[in-house]
């Protein structure tokens, strides 16, 4: 193993989606992630969204850099089984509801009673305390509750949720987060401790000063779809190409670049010009002049004349543009991994690179239990006693 987390062991007993991708995130900087699975209920991940030849290409993501082992925690010899690997591990994350892991004899105290420097990380849709505590919690109940839906979408438009895991994906970057900083706590102290996380309590972390405003002058934000109330011009929009782009102004200077840029430079000198809040209350006549602009030039033509200014655009991509485009290409963001279904699979790199220990992708997602053997093997395992386990059907 390589990365910086090389020698910490994670076990994954956590399933959709914020609680595996925490253990990816984890496994990309070198910790051994062994993911538990039941043995005949794998990860609902497995069977979601597209496949090829049988082979969920999600999984191959999600599962990268995790050992897979099935084990059965309802039975109280894969309890027996589940003790003795967290008193090999320094991390647990889990996500069953509360209580769940205290009812099969699996919660903190009996998992630290063998591992004292145990880290245990609880991702739930609530949390471990509260009257919504044992309700089913789902990124989606998170993007709801949390004011990111109210927010989003068009004026006149209902609330909008995300096409994909937002919350979830939030959520496991904070876990990991989490995770390493009670890591660090245990060099000081050498305890572990619980990660008591709820995936709405990430979610509002990113969404600004809402509770703030409400609380200081009781207002909360509106729905503005791709625009701002905090500065203008800030919209997506259609090149001639039919191609778009999206153009953000949240500086005063690159704000001026732009209505110089389409030619508007009469309005810099208005004195509402000179805040982002000014722009806002004037967007209609400055999303008039760039829409205009940049719907009689190409997309690349618009791209080149934002740079000659320098002033903040992008193009709208797509999974197409992703893998081709060359400020990507330079920072290895696309990565291809050796697969034993596709020969190669290309997918997103790890998060960060680091200078002296980086992180790196070393397989895609392994098939249901494909572990299970050596991993009981290590914990000391004999193979009589793992066919044993197999007939009663507890891996």
């Amino acid at each position: 193993m390589t990365g910086p987390l090389a020698g910490l062991r994670v076990v994954d007993a956590a399933t959709l989606f914020a609680g595996p991708l925490a253990a990816m995130h984890l496994g990309d900087m070198g910790a051994d992630v062994v993911k538990v699975e039941h043995p005949r209920r794998p990860d609902p991940s497995r069977g979601h969204g597209p496949a090829k030849d049988g082979q969920n290409l999600w999984w191959k993501t999600l599962g990268r850099n995790k050992r897979t082992m099935t084990l059965d925690l309802s039975h109280e010899r894969g309890q027996e089984v589940f003790r003795r690997l967290a008193r090999e591990s320094d991390v647990v994350i889990e996500n069953f509801r509360p209580d769940t892991l205290e009812r099969w004899n699996l919660g903190y105290s009996d998992l630290s009673a063998g591992n004292p420097g145990l880290v245990l990380a609880r991702v739930t849709g609530f949390g471990q305390v509260g009257p919504y505590r044992r309700r089913p919690g789902f990124g989606t109940l998170a993007e709801a509750m949390s004011g990111f839906a109210a927010m989003t979408g068009e004026p006149d438009g209902p609330p909008t949720l995300p096409p994909f895991g937002l919350a979830d994906g939030i959520t496991a970057l904070a876990t990991a987060f989490a995770v390493t900083s009670a890591l660090h706590a245990r060099a000081a102290s050498g305890r572990g401790q619980v990660v008591d996380l709820a995936i709405l309590e990430p979610m509002l972390s990113v969404l600004g000063p809402q509770i703030t405003r409400w609380d200081q002058l009781g207002t909360v934000q509106p729905r503005t779809g791709n625009r701002s109330a905090n500065n203008a011009p800030r919209n997506t929009y259609r090149c001639a190409d039919g191609q778009w782009v999206a153009v953000s102004t949240s500086s005063q200077s690159i704000a001026e670049r732009v209505m110089r840029l389409v030619g508007r430079p009469d309005v810099i000198d208005e004195p509402w010009f000179a805040t982002g809040s000014g722009r806002a209350e004037h967007v209609e006549e400055l999303d008039a002049a760039v829409a205009a602009w940049v719907s009689v030039r190409s997309r690349d033509e618009v791209v080149a004349e934002f740079e000659r200014v320098e002033a903040a655009v992008a193009p709208i991509y797509d999974a197409a543009d992703i893998v081709t485009d060359p400020q990507l290409d330079a920072l290895g963001t696309v990565v291809r991994v050796d697969d034993p279904d596709f020969g190669e699979v290309a997918m997103q790199n790890v998060l960060f690179r680091l200078s002296e220990t980086p992180g790196s992708v070393r397989w895609t997602g392994r098939a249901h239990g494909a572990d299970t053997s050596d991993l009981l093997s290590e914990l000391g395992y004999s193979l009589d006693e793992i066919a044993s386990l197999r007939s009663e059907g507890v891996v």
